[in-house]
């Protein structure tokens, strides 16, 4: 799988424009942290335990705002392990792969840089790595599910202006996580199925919400023993059906790949913090200590008294720091005072509730069916024709709606609702996959004037990539050409342009300087 080769210009041209984008958030972010002074927030903030010296300053000038917030505990784990109690929220694949970057990758910087600097550094160029793939992988999903290249082609660049920017960017695990979840995704519509089950793995030590993948690999597995019962008659269908049991035993061994990560990271946390001999030789730097009393952090290595979850009957370190630490559960951030924090997720809820909406009313039996009914013959196939076969309606999107559907209705009654974006953002392609549909539907600068044209093949050899569009090429930048023509483009267009350009740019200019954001 080469990304650039293959003759297709619309890869390229993602690519391209996403390292162009990666890297204009790195000089955006060093110009804003550089002019605004960082605001005082009662966020983690860890001591620094070795010298900084004149090229230590220089990385921290240049990248200091992408350290802030959440991005502490990731380097903090990476640089000193799970020392406090509440660094069990962050899971351990993310900050394994900076120390790992800093130590051997980055090992000749050793002489000039201390091990904090590199982490950071090492953070920079992976996560513009990591999301560059992404944007990548996102186009190659979406001509597989969309069976469209020019919906996966705007999907992909909307990707890359993603109102979740400054979190593709700074040392969090958002990057990595849309890789992987968009690349098992991938891999699961082109029949790879084990594949797909070892990414989503990989997913779940990234993030928690992974685990929730795991529906992918169940609806697929669900679909295809369907659809074998509905063609197979006699003997044929008795064969089907034997195969059952094997079915049932490949289903549960997938998902419990995806769910033991998570298992064995609370297995860890359980031995590290709730035994007297594990960690027994750990000795944790006086700084650290005196930060935790300073703070009232919990910390591993101690005796006498344990954490409470310790005596559970499934003691789970990751629910009682969401609960304890974060007040998160069913209800709780709905507060007068957090009105601001839903407005800034507004924009998410209603194009995650619209995206659901159009969809339904697009395909009520589709999905009443739970997308499993085979079509039928004679008049009621030809009712069937008439619904879309190709774009963000057509069938494939059935299960991506309600996975990214659970999530957002997770993340609005469950979560600290400000990261509905981010959530969204980087753990589901409908987002932009719909924004892209909306801009084809209704911005008539990008509709094609020949409806023959409008739905492409899945797979189009090098001819059938020539444009269609008497006015423009196919494989100009959409979002560039919008912003072009700002004037004449729909109201619908610069909303959903301007939300994306403006979170990007507030993202950037809020959180590289520790104010709130989403």
């Amino acid at each position: 799988m080469q990304i650039a080769n293959g003759g297709d210009p619309h890869r390229r041209e993602v690519v391209c424009f996403a390292v162009l984008c990666r890297a204009g958030t790195l000089v955006l972010q060093a110009l804003f942290n550089l002019l605004i002074p960082d605001h005082a927030a009662d966020a983690f903030s860890p001591p620094l335990l070795s010298e900084s010296g004149l090229c230590d300053r220089v990385v921290e000038l240049l990248l200091g705002g992408l350290s802030h917030w959440d991005a502490e505990h990731f380097l903090f784990i990476a640089e000193h392990g799970y020392v406090y109690e509440h660094n069990c929220a962050f899971f351990p694949l993310f900050p394994l792969s900076l120390r790992a970057a800093a130590r051997m990758v980055l090992w000749p910087l050793q002489g000039f840089l201390c091990f904090r600097s590199r982490l950071l550094l090492s953070a920079a160029l992976l996560n513009a790595v990591f999301s560059v793939l992404a944007s990548w992988v996102l186009y190659e999903l979406g001509c597989v599910v969309l069976r469209c290249r020019r919906q996966a082609f705007l999907s992909a660049i909307l990707f890359c202006v993603t109102p979740a920017n400054v979190f593709m960017a700074a040392a969090y695990s958002e990057s990595m996580f849309a890789l992987l979840a968009f690349g098992a995704m991938w891999q699961l519509e082109k029949g790879r199925s084990w594949t797909s089950t070892v990414l989503f793995s990989l997913a779940s030590s990234v993030r928690s919400n992974g685990m929730t993948n795991a529906g992918f690999l169940i609806y697929a597995q669900t679909k295809y023993f369907a659809s074998q019962l509905q063609t197979r008659t006699g003997v044929a269908l008795l064969l089907i059906l034997g195969q059952l049991p094997t079915l049932a035993v490949s289903v549960a061994l997938m998902c419990a790949s995806v769910i033991l990560p998570f298992a064995l990271f609370q297995l860890y946390a359980y031995f590290w913090f709730c035994s007297d001999n594990v960690g027994s030789e750990y000795v944790v730097p006086r700084p650290l200590l005196q930060l935790a009393v300073d703070m009232g952090y919990h910390l591993a290595f101690l005796n006498g008294a344990k954490p409470s979850w310790c005596s559970w009957d499934y003691p789970m370190v990751y629910t009682y720091i969401q609960d304890a630490y974060w007040n998160v559960g069913f209800l709780r951030y709905y507060e007068a005072k957090q009105i601001p924090n839903f407005l800034l997720a507004a924009p998410t809820i209603m194009l995650g509730s619209w995206a659901a909406c159009r969809y339904v009313a697009s395909n009520p039996w589709h999905c009443l069916t739970l997308g499993l009914a085979r079509r039928e013959t004679g008049r009621a196939a030809a009712d069937f024709s008439a619904k879309p076969t190709a774009g963000f309606c057509s069938p494939d999107v059935f299960v991506y709606i309600v996975h990214s559907t659970a999530l957002l209705l997770f993340g609005t009654f469950c979560m600290h609702v400000q990261v509905l974006t981010r959530f969204l953002g980087s753990s589901s392609p409908v987002l932009y996959w719909f924004t892209a549909y909306l801009l084809y539907t209704y911005e008539p600068l990008l509709q094609n004037r020949d409806p023959s044209t409008s739905h492409a093949a899945p797979h189009l050899d090098e001819a059938s990539l020539g444009s269609p569009f008497p006015a423009w090429n196919t494989n100009e930048n959409p979002v560039l050409r919008l912003l072009k023509n700002w004037r004449q483009s729909t109201v619908l267009t610069k909303w959903i342009l301007g939300y994306a350009l403006s979170y990007w740019l507030l993202g950037l200019a809020l959180h590289c300087n520790f104010f709130p954001w989403t």
